[in-house]
């Protein structure tokens, strides 16, 4: 599997002090997915063991890693069927199982069963996407994805319900284990909307990472999305001084030609390593957290928003309107 790293973090143009924490190294790994257990368990555990022996200290894996994107179709009348149970399934036991091989923390992602004693409340079979960074010993932290995609080819809302609403929807955990970094996990989907990076940039996140499964459009073949996904997501994490993380996966699973190009950038939008289109790959980086510092006393985006303009943000858009109010005045 190919290994690319950028082992020595660009300069911050708008330091004023001295770093003031060592840099972290982190690990990404870009797969496909194969209808094989084996094979896919040992591409994941290759390349898990590949960022560790190059000094990671946390590996970001893909949506939904050792599942088939499902969403191909709608979910039918139980679309839960293949989900999984979130501290017994087999998501959970290999990062695990690779935690503890390699010494390192595994973030990964599953199609989450719906809780039991939610069930009865829910009613509509369905789970969540949930992301979940995990330790030798299990399970560290837990974030469910919040925005869930309609389109052609990502009937998600016939699988998946959306997160919780706050004040449980933008969880930030502090990594010990990875030098007190803040880490925030929202998941593909949450990636389109400014408004979650900067509600996890208000709660402190210096790294927000959007394990992703995105390619080809079934309604649209010729449109190629890869440099908009990859630039709306770069954008943000320059609106919001944070390092931003996007493993992707690779390959053609029938509907959907999944694009790859994985990548890690920096608050200044510097895109730090990338994987190709379709290819695996191993993404190594050292990531100098003192930058979201840097970059936010330069540019204080957060200090000088107007929250008292933005009531309109919370209003629900009109179904008969979807595009907005098409330039009528607002009352």
């Amino acid at each position: 599997m190919r290994t690319i790293t950028a082992l020595t973090p660009p300069e911050s143009p708008a330091r004023v002090d001295a770093p003031s924490r060592e840099p972290l190294r982190v690990g990404l790994v870009q797969h496909r997915w194969q209808p094989s257990t084996d094979a896919l368990l040992a591409e994941l555990s290759e390349g898990i063991a590949l960022a560790a022996a190059e000094g990671a200290k946390v590996v970001f894996l893909p949506e939904l890693t050792l599942s088939r994107y499902p969403a191909f179709v709608r979910g039918g009348s139980d679309p839960g069927a293949d989900a999984e149970d979130l501290d017994s399934g087999p998501t959970l036991r290999f990062a695990a199982d690779a935690a503890k091989r390699n010494g390192v923390l595994v973030h990964a992602s599953l199609y989450e069963r719906d809780d039991p004693d939610n069930h009865e409340i829910h009613g509509d079979g369905l789970g969540f996407n949930t992301a979940v960074l995990v330790g030798p010993d299990g399970l560290v932290a837990r974030t469910r994805k919040l925005h869930i995609p309609v389109t052609q080819g990502y009937y998600e809302d016939t699988y998946f319900r959306p997160g919780p609403a706050e004040p449980d929807a933008y969880p930030v955990h502090t990594a010990e284990e990875l030098g007190g970094a803040r880490l925030a996990m929202p998941t593909c989907w949450d990636e389109w909307f400014p408004e979650v990076a900067r509600m996890y940039s208000l709660a402190g996140a210096e790294i927000i990472v959007y394990p992703t499964a995105i390619g080809s459009e079934p309604g649209h073949p010729e449109f190629d999305t890869q440099p908009l996904w990859q630039n709306v997501i770069v954008g943000n994490g320059i609106a919001n001084g944070t390092f931003m993380i996007a493993p992707n996966r690779h390959g053609d699973e029938g509907e959907i030609t999944f694009y790859g190009s994985s990548f890690i950038s920096d608050p200044y939008g510097r895109v730090l390593v990338q994987a190709p289109r379709d290819e695996s790959a191993v993404l190594i980086a050292d990531l100098d957290l003192d930058q979201r510092r840097d970059w936010l006393t330069l540019f204080p985006f957060l200090m000088t928003r107007r929250p008292d303009t933005y009531a309109r943000l919370t209003a629900p858009v009109d179904r008969d309107n979807p595009l907005g109010n098409n330039g009528t005045e607002v009352p």
